[in-house]
């Protein structure tokens, strides 16, 4: 026992550790402490309270109202301890008798964690209401060795802080006497105690009190049969004590031993008290330390369940956090990015390169086209009838996008507070409370038209991508600085009929912006085509390759302003709605990837793999 004791002990006190480091993480998500639950307070008060002293055996007599535990008691320490009442739950406080030698304050409060240790002054202290939950103790001198004998509160009273008494004595036993009867074998309250003590493999000596040694004779096989059968219980002796108040006063009631099944004629009275003695020390406190440990380690109903339910909500965080993602919930349509406008920064990109006495000219023609081709604007206008502004149609579009983003968010976060867990829940109702939709849809609405359509962040992007083209295709650079130079010599004669007939020539890359393009030349739009495509385009003279390729940087650029718009809009959400929620949600989806969870887990399957070994 002393090496399986000591080959365990660390581990166990590590696992403590780590779960009091892993406690207030998980009880950030919601999860409840695991106090209270059967199998901490066996690895609190049951495991931890015996590492670190000599181990003892913990005898408790048990079981239901007005059956005489008090008087078995009495009998097992040979004198009046516990005071016997007629009364039903007489015995309110347990009271506990230790050897000579091993009286010590200091060892049972590690054994008592749950009770204030109270000095033994008479066999009426346990009677005594009381809101504490007390323990009255003093030395034992009949009590055997490296036995602490105790008498518990009724485990089915009507007074329930008693059930929480007996149920701190039951997990702190090694040993449980059951004192069972007639009338309270199969009651289903002693039958629930008696099964989680069951589970966790302790061992049990019943006694069947207050029988008929004639008339019971043939009924406590089967009453012991339906015991077991209901609870699990395993017993390690079996007695019964007839019903004499007489000799149970004067602590002479008999213990007959009728065997395991109970089938054994009753003899010769037999000692409880040295029987109990006798019971191979070592091999009940390991079968008791490996019991509670496996009610620690279980699966279901243990740490393994509490390790689960972290899980599943910090799974419920992730998901949350999933779903509440700003960057997500920015994914909307983004319209596209009127083509003008990217026709004006390839133009302003190109004429930073162009000669001083070039970009005079171009710049002198580009006023001049505008005003020549007013009369063709006019009449194109006239032929399509009224139109809107396209940048003002745009800046509607980018607006519908942005509302219908932040309602879908809105959404998401009043189903998500119906079926969120009791820590999310209260945070989503603060954040949907009052008129929050009606302030918030103004208030991005108002961001976003102060929004510029081109940023300069974006300009950059473009001007990079133009600047990579450039360096890529050095031959068609020159071709078209050559092709931009003759366009200048000839400007006074061709400006405003290519003007107009340039149209064809840039093909899709100005379709949706005709008006604009009218103000500028043709080799400047046949330029902005041929960088699009590096310059093949030009020298195949292909308009249809002028098309493509326009359309494959338009698709490079269109993506990078949706990516942008769509960066700007997730920020903003975070910082005018979710605030922390985001945040907090993401260390609860992590908590188990945490190192407190990870020590958690490992200590728990090095225990499991140590007591099957």
């Amino acid at each position: 026992m002393t090496d399986d004791f000591s080959s365990w002990a660390g581990q166990i006190k590590r696992l403590h550790a780590a779960l009091g480091e892993l406690e207030p993480e998980a009880a950030s998500i919601g999860v409840e402490k695991p106090e209270g639950r059967e199998w901490f307070d066996l690895l609190r008060n049951k495991l931890l309270g015996e590492l670190d002293f000599e181990p003892l055996l913990v005898v408790a007599v048990v079981g239901g109202t007005n059956i005489g535990k008090s008087v078995i008691f009495n009998h097992l320490a040979g004198e009046v301890a516990s005071a016997a009442s007629a009364l039903a739950a007489g015995t309110k406080h347990p009271v506990c008798l230790a050897p000579e030698g091993l009286d010590d304050p200091a060892v049972l409060r590690r054994r008592f964690k749950q009770f204030q240790l109270c000095p033994w002054q008479s066999a009426d202290d346990a009677l005594e209401d009381s809101p504490e939950h007390r323990v009255f103790w003093r030395q034992g001198p009949n009590v055997p060795p490296k036995l602490l004998l105790l008498d518990a509160p009724d485990v089915d009273s009507d007074v329930t802080v008693n059930w929480h008494r007996s149920r701190a004595i039951r997990q702190a036993a090694d040993v449980l006497v059951a004192v069972l009867t007639q009338q309270k074998y199969n009651d289903a309250a002693v039958k629930q105690f008696f099964r989680e003590a069951a589970a966790a493999d302790k061992p049990f000596v019943v006694v069947f009190n207050q029988c008929d040694l004639v008339a019971d004779r043939e009924y406590w096989p089967k009453w012991l049969a339906t015991f077991c059968r209901e609870t699990g219980a395993r017993p390690e002796l079996v007695y019964v004590a007839p019903y004499d108040r007489e000799a149970a006063g004067a602590l002479q009631l008999p213990f007959y031993s009728v065997g395991l099944d109970g089938l054994q004629p009753p003899g010769e009275p037999s000692s409880l008290r040295d029987d109990l003695a006798s019971l191979h020390f070592d091999a009940i406190k390991i079968r008791t330390f490996r019991g509670a440990l496996g009610r620690v380690l279980d699966e279901q109903s243990g740490l393994g369940a509490h390790l689960d339910t972290i899980r599943t909500t910090a799974a419920e965080y992730a998901a949350a956090e999933e779903v509440l993602s700003a960057t997500e919930m920015a994914r909307v349509a983004w319209p596209t990015l009127p083509a003008s406008i990217l026709v004006d920064e390839i133009r302003q990109w190109w004429d930073t390169d162009r000669r001083p006495w070039s970009r005079r000219v171009h710049g002198f023609y580009r006023t001049l086209g505008r005003g020549v081709t007013w009369p063709v604007r006019s009449a194109w206008t006239a032929m399509a009838g009224s139109t809107t502004d396209p940048l003002a149609a745009f800046q509607a579009r980018q607006r519908g996008a942005v509302v219908t983003a932040v309602e879908k968010m809105l959404d998401e976060l009043e189903r998500l507070a119906k079926v969120g867990n009791d820590t999310l829940q209260p945070r989503l109702m603060q954040l949907l409370g009052g008129d929050v939709r009606a302030r918030l849809l103004q208030r991005v609405q108002s961001a976003h038209g102060e929004l510029p359509i081109v940023d300069d962040d974006y300009r950059s992007f473009v001007r990079g991508e133009l600047d990579q083209w450039k360096r890529e295709s050095p031959r068609a650079v020159g071709f078209l600085r050559s092709l931009d130079h003759a366009a200048a010599l000839a400007r006074p004669a061709i400006t405003v009929t290519l003007a107009v007939t340039g149209f064809a020539v840039a093909g899709d890359l100005v379709g949706q912006a005709a008006a604009h393009a009218a103000g500028h030349t043709a080799s400047e739009l046949a330029i902005a085509g041929g960088i699009t495509g590096g310059g093949e385009v030009l020298v195949s003279s292909t308009s249809e390759g002028i098309r493509q390729a326009a359309a494959r940087l338009f698709s490079r650029l269109q993506s990078r302003y949706a990516q942008q718009r769509a960066q700007w809009l997730a920020g903003w959400l975070e910082n005018e709605l979710l605030g922390s929620l985001l945040d907090d949600l993401r260390r609860g989806a992590e908590v188990p990837s945490g190192d407190a969870f990870g020590e958690v887990e490992s200590l728990a399957a090095a225990l499991v793999r140590q007591s099957e070994d």
